[in-house]
């Protein structure tokens, strides 16, 4: 049975859910870390609470609610076209969105941030596979977004690795960088859906 005919196809796509959600994270995340805060209680503990809840839930649960909304999409009820780079996006989302529950925990609970140089070489490795689909496939605005994520993965290899103040500073530039480009994203994907517009994403 031909499922379009069941499913008619959506232009749709939840995308500036995941961009604007892993925005603002990297916003509070890279902005505490370049800046050492700001903290209203003095107390790094209380700090590293506040950015454990911001990086599961916006780093969390809005990444990965967008991946599995895109993967659902394009398996059960295939209702995205373009399939091929939303297969992409769809992995990237859920896999970053889940590795965000993990260092969110990590940073609530106070647990030792040294593993996690371990974990930034299979996510270099995504941002990589995310840079080589998206370029191919012609969309170069989520490429360049990717290249940010692989910059910010070699900044948290360095700064797992060396326990440096400086690749954690550097880390943070990347990640406010990448905020602000996804901040660019996720507007120009709503005011191209929403209102017509032709923003350049």
């Amino acid at each position: 049975m031909d499922q379009s005919s069941l499913f008619p196809t959506s232009d749709f796509w939840p995308l500036a859910v995941g961009f604007l959600s892993l925005s603002i994270n990297y916003f509070v995340q890279g902005g505490a870390a370049v800046a050492n805060g700001p903290s209203w209680s003095g107390d790094p503990l209380a700090q590293e609470r506040t950015l454990g809840l911001w990086g599961i839930f916006l780093g969390g649960f809005g990444q990965l609610l967008t991946g599995i909304y895109l993967m659902i999409g394009l398996t059960w009820f295939p209702v995205f076209s373009n399939a091929a780079p939303l297969y992409m996006a769809a992995v990237a989302f859920s896999l970053y969105g889940i590795h965000w529950f993990v260092i969110g925990l990590r940073r609530y609970t106070h647990s030792d941030p040294g593993p996690e140089a371990w974990m930034a070489i299979p996510l270099f490795g995504l941002s990589a596979m995310g840079t080589i689909s998206f370029w191919g496939n012609g969309d170069i605005p989520a490429a360049i977004l990717f290249i940010g994520l692989m910059l910010i993965y070699l900044a948290e290899l360095g700064a797992r690795w060396t326990n440096s103040e400086a690749a954690e500073k550097t880390g943070g530039v990347f990640q406010l960088l990448t905020g602000a480009w996804l901040f660019y994203l996720a507007w120009g994907v709503t005011m191209n859906m929403a209102n017509g517009a032709s923003y350049w994403v």
